[in-house]
């Protein structure tokens, strides 16, 4: 299960930072180079490909090569399962027992 846990968390850590969701809002118009990339953004090629590793271990973003350059593009199938994994997450579970509490009883 600890495996699962680190695949999920990966999903999380691509998302909980400011540059990888500028990344991600320009990959939303398609596909980009890396050179397009660090044209619109403020980050040098190693800043760059720090966070592009990220994206692409969490599964949001794949990546090609060109010749040189690296061409990235948000994933169908990587973004479905991010969806679906904050929604399984968060949601509530229909089973409800009754749970005991961690106050003390009442002396008899």
């Amino acid at each position: 299960m600890a495996a699962t846990y680190e695949e999920q968390a990966k999903v999380f850590k691509a998302f909980c930072d400011e540059k990888r969701l500028r990344i991600l809002e320009l990959l939303r118009d398609g596909e980009k180079c890396a050179c397009v990339l660090l044209e619109q953004l403020d980050l040098g090629q190693s800043g760059l490909s720090y966070h592009m590793k990220i994206l692409v271990e969490s599964g949001i973003v794949e990546s090609r090569q060109e010749g040189k350059w690296t061409h990235y593009k948000i994933s169908e199938k990587g973004s479905v399962y991010a969806s679906t994994l904050l929604q399984e997450l968060t949601t509530p579970s229909t089973v409800t027992e009754e749970k005991i509490c961690c106050r003390p009883k009442k002396p008899s």
